[in-house]
């Protein structure tokens, strides 16, 4: 899998640019504020179809601009495939896949994957349960189209029945609409569960080797999947996982009604990282943390590599600078499987150690160098 040209129009700062890639190492250097990051974002809107850093499209679009377009020129499943997002303001989105209208947006995760790491991910065991729930769905809906309706279907009840909540003091007739919100919320909160048990299974088994490896053997990592307490087993029936979420909605209910919010369900999952037996979230050093988030991210790429046959995008976006010399050589000795696109504001040490094309980006205009 991989990206060989990409297109913008009056996305972000760039307000006409075409870039070609290479197929292994791209190295994208410049000063801060210039476009580096612009750059990788725009590949994870074609591999999700929308940015990773901010919930609105109009803010991708230009100042002064109509709209914005995004198109890649992919190579995956032996196939070529060209991509293309079309955002304007009072108009719908348009996306099309080798000029076929996509259904709904994870059509483009049938074509290209991205594993995006950037600084702030170097915290993902420290933050709240809201960042690594995050994780999971970014990758899982790329890698699973059932996941990715489940989900949107899950965030609007979810959304409505909050609203209902909210309302409710004012309006009591509102209650008796609970348990048709709430069944519905079970049914699609056991797929969810579903698909997360076995995404953390398999992250558990991958981001554990490389947590030991970048290590030295020292460290051990394990990583458990926490959801509601009254389901048993994640990985259970859908009819067990509907009922067990049922009971714990029930258990809820007034703390809910008097609370007016919504606390029961899978958006309140969490990952449990273990260091050696213990929380790593409590008890694990900065270095420690690092070195776990590193191994979840890397493993992430290696369960879109088992899951589709084919390895991600894997794009660092200014990490190295953030990582020790130990674990910056530990991340470049796995660049040699699938491509991969480096941001840096450093460029000597990497024209040193990496081949492929060396790109620099000033003002929104990208210029290749090697």
């Amino acid at each position: 899998m991989r990206l060989d040209h990409l297109t913008l129009e009056t996305f972000r700062n760039y307000s006409r640019q075409e870039v070609s890639f290479d197929p292994v190492c791209n190295v994208i250097c410049g000063e801060n504020a210039q476009g580096k990051t612009n750059l990788l974002e725009a590949m994870v809107c074609l591999s999700t179809g929308k940015s990773n850093r901010t919930r609105s499209d109009r803010e991708l679009i230009q100042f002064d601009a109509e709209g914005f377009q995004i198109q890649g020129e992919i190579f995956s499943r032996d196939r070529e495939f060209s991509s293309r997002i079309e955002v304007g303001y009072g108009r719908k989105k348009k996306i099309t896949v080798n000029q076929v209208p996509a259904k709904v947006a994870s059509d483009l995760s049938s074509v290209l994957n991205t594993v995006f790491f950037c600084p702030e991910d170097l915290q993902l065991i420290k933050e709240g349960a809201a960042a690594r729930r995050k994780f999971l769905d970014t990758s899982l809906c790329q890698l699973r189209p059932r996941y990715a309706a489940a989900l949107t279907e899950y965030q609007r009840l979810h959304e409505h029945k909050t609203r209902i909540l909210r309302d409710c003091a004012d309006r009591p007739d509102l209650i008796a609409t609970l348990p048709d919100f709430n069944l519905r919320m079970a049914e699609t909160g056991a797929v969810l569960i579903h698909y997360r048990s076995r995404f953390v299974k398999l992250l558990s088994y991958y981001a554990a080797a490389a947590h030991s490896e970048c290590s030295g053997g020292q460290e051990e990592l394990s990583i458990q999947y926490k959801t509601v307490k009254t389901v048993s087993d994640p990985f259970g029936d859908h009819r067990m996982l509907v009922m067990q979420l049922l009971e714990h909605q029930r258990e809820h209910h007034y703390a809910e009604v008097s609370s007016r919010q919504c606390l029961s369900g899978p958006h309140k999952d969490d990952l449990e990282v273990m260091l050696n037996g213990v929380s790593a979230r409590s008890f694990a050093s900065q270095g420690q943390t690092r070195t776990a988030a590193l191994a979840m991210k890397l493993a992430a790429r290696e369960i879109h590599k088992e899951i589709i046959g084919e390895y991600p995008l894997l794009l660092l976006d200014d990490v190295l600078s953030e990582l020790d010399p130990k674990r910056q050589e530990y991340v470049l000795n796995r660049l040699g499987n699938g491509q991969v696109f480096i941001t840096c504001c450093e460029e000597d040490r990497l024209y040193a150690l990496l081949s492929g094309k060396i790109f620099r980006v000033s003002g929104g205009v990208v210029k290749e160098q090697r």
